[in-house]
C-alpha cells in the first residue's frame, strides 16, 4: 500500500483544519482562585448592606467561553451578584459579549457564557452584596483641664466574618476619605479615621423630673446628670460631615500642661449628629448639686359649667456645693405635670406662663416647646463650706380643663 502515509497526513491535515475552524470553543476559568483580583472596593457605608465590586483581568479565546464564580463557604448574596465586562485588557483588539447566566445544581456558584470576537483578555467587573462584612464607629474624647474644649478622636472597626480575604482594597465607611487596607479572615481590624482637636464644650447640669427622675423621692430631689455638648460645625472645628453612633469613651487632663496625664470619667453612645446639631455625652450625676422640687399650689377657679382653670405652682430649691460657678438647666414635662396635679384631660393642653415665675430669664428657645420648658439659673460658687440657696418658681395656669361631674351614691 505505497499510498497509506500520503493518505494518513492528508487525514491529520483536515482534523487540524477542522479544529483550526471550529467557532464554538469552550474555556472555563474558576474566578474563586485563578485570575487573581486586580481591584477591589467595598462600601461599608450602609448599616444593613456592604457592597464589593471586584476587577479581575480574564483571558478568553475566540467564540464562547465558560466562566465560572463560586463562593462557597462566603457570605455572598447570589441574588445580588452583577458581571460587567468593562473592555479589552492590555491593549488588545476584542469585543466580548455576555450571552447567558446559570446557576449549577448543587453549588454556590454561576456561570457566565461569554462570547468573544478574538482572542485576548478583558477586564471584568463582579459586584454583589456580602454580609458579615461589618463596620462600627468609636470616639475618644479628651477634655482640657479646664473643660472648655477637648480632643475628639474617631475611629472604624471592620470586622470580616463573612468567610472571604480581602488584599489590599479600597475601604469606604461613609465619613472621611477613602483608605487602603487588606482585610484578613475572621480579622477585626481597627482605624483612625479623623482627629478634631480644640473643639469647643460646654458642660451642663439639668434637673429634668420626667427625664432623669428622683435622686432621693422621698426628700423630692432630683437626679441632675452632666453632659458635655459638642456642636457639629465649622466653628466648633468640626461639621465636615454628619457624625455617626457610635461609644464614646471620656478622659479629662489632670492639669494644664504638657506633661498632664488624663483620667478616664466614663463611656457613653453618641447618637447620630448632623452637621449644625449637638452630641451630649453623660458624665455621670452630680453629687454637689441639689435640687429639691415640690408642688406648693394647686388652685381650681371654675370658668363655666365643668370648665376650669388652674393655677399650678412648682418650687425648687438649689444649692450649689462647688467651687465654682454653675448654670443649671431645669425642665418641666407639661403634660406629666398636669397629670401630677390630678388633670387628665384627653383634650390638648392649654397653658400659659406666669408673670410671677421667678427665673430670670424667659425659656430657652432652642430647648422648649409646648410639651416642654427650660429655664436657667445662675448658681454662685459656695462660700466656704456653706452653700447658698437659691430658690424659683415656676408659675402656670391650665386654661379650660374639663373635670367629670362627680355622680351621687346611690340611696340604699
Amino acid at each position: 500500500m505505497p499510498h497509506a502515509r500520503p493518505l494518513y497526513q492528508a487525514t491529520l491535515a483536515l482534523l487540524a483544519l477542522a479544529f483550526l475552524a471550529a467557532p464554538m470553543v469552550e474555556a472555563r476559568i474558576r474566578l474563586i482562585t485563578l485570575p487573581p483580583r486586580e481591584r477591589v472596593e467595598i462600601q461599608l457605608d450602609h448599616d444593613n448592606a456592604t457592597l464589593v465590586e471586584e476587577e479581575r483581568i480574564v483571558p478568553l479565546i475566540e467564540g464562547v467561553n465558560q466562566i465560572d464564580f463560586a463562593w462557597a463557604g462566603t457570605r455572598i448574596d447570589p441574588g445580588t451578584i452583577v458581571f460587567r465586562v468593562l473592555g479589552p485588557a492590555d491593549g488588545d483588539d476584542l469585543d466580548a459579549t455576555v450571552l447567558s447566566v446559570s446557576y449549577p445544581p448543587g453549588e454556590n456558584a454561576l456561570v457566565w457564557h461569554v462570547a468573544a470576537t478574538a482572542a485576548g483578555s478583558v477586564r471584568v467587573r463582579i459586584s454583589y452584596l456580602l454580609g458579615r462584612l461589618d463596620r462600627s464607629f468609636n470616639y475618644r474624647a479628651v477634655a482640657e483641664h479646664d473643660e472648655q474644649s477637648l480632643t475628639l478622636a474617631q475611629y472604624v472597626r471592620v470586622q470580616n466574618l463573612a468567610g472571604e480575604t480581602f488584599g489590599d482594597s479600597e475601604i469606604h465607611v461613609g465619613v472621611g476619605d477613602t483608605f487602603t487596607r487588606p482585610i484578613g479572615l475572621n480579622e477585626t481590624r481597627e482605624m483612625l479615621i479623623e482627629r478634631y482637636v480644640n473643639v469647643p464644650v460646654r458642660k451642663t447640669y439639668t434637673a429634668d423630673l420626667a427625664t432623669f427622675g428622683y435622686l432621693h423621692e422621698q426628700r423630692q430631689q432630683l437626679r441632675v446628670p452632666m453632659h458635655y455638648i459638642l456642636t457639629n460645625n465649622a466653628d466648633h472645628n468640626l461639621g465636615r460631615e454628619p457624625l455617626p453612633p457610635g461609644k464614646v469613651r471620656i478622659f479629662q487632663k489632670d492639669r494644664p500642661d504638657a506633661d498632664a496625664t488624663t483620667a478616664f470619667l466614663g463611656e457613653d453612645w453618641g447618637e447620630f449628629t448632623p452637621i449644625d446639631d449637638e452630641m451630649a455625652l453623660y458624665l455621670g450625676v452630680a453629687q454637689d448639686v441639689a435640687v429639691r422640687r415640690n408642688i406648693i399650689k394647686r388652685e381650681r377657679e371654675q370658668v363655666t359649667g365643668n370648665l376650669s382653670h388652674f393655677q399650678v405652682v412648682v418650687r425648687y430649691e438649689i444649692e450649689n456645693f462647688k467651687d465654682e460657678p454653675v448654670t443649671l438647666r431645669v425642665a418641666e414635662d407639661i403634660e406629666k405635670l398636669a397629670q401630677e396635679v390630678g388633670l387628665n384631660s384627653s383634650q390638648p393642653r392649654e397653658w400659659v406662663i406666669d408673670a410671677a415665675t421667678t427665673f430670670d430669664d424667659e425659656p430657652l428657645a432652642d430647648e422648649s416647646s409646648h410639651e416642654r420648658v427650660m429655664f436657667e439659673a445662675e448658681l454662685s460658687a459656695r462660700a466656704g463650706d456653706q452653700a447658698e440657696k437659691v430658690v424659683h418658681e415656676l408659675h402656670l395656669t391650665f386654661r379650660n380643663e374639663w373635670e367629670l361631674p362627680v355622680r351621687p351614691l346611690p340611696r340604699r
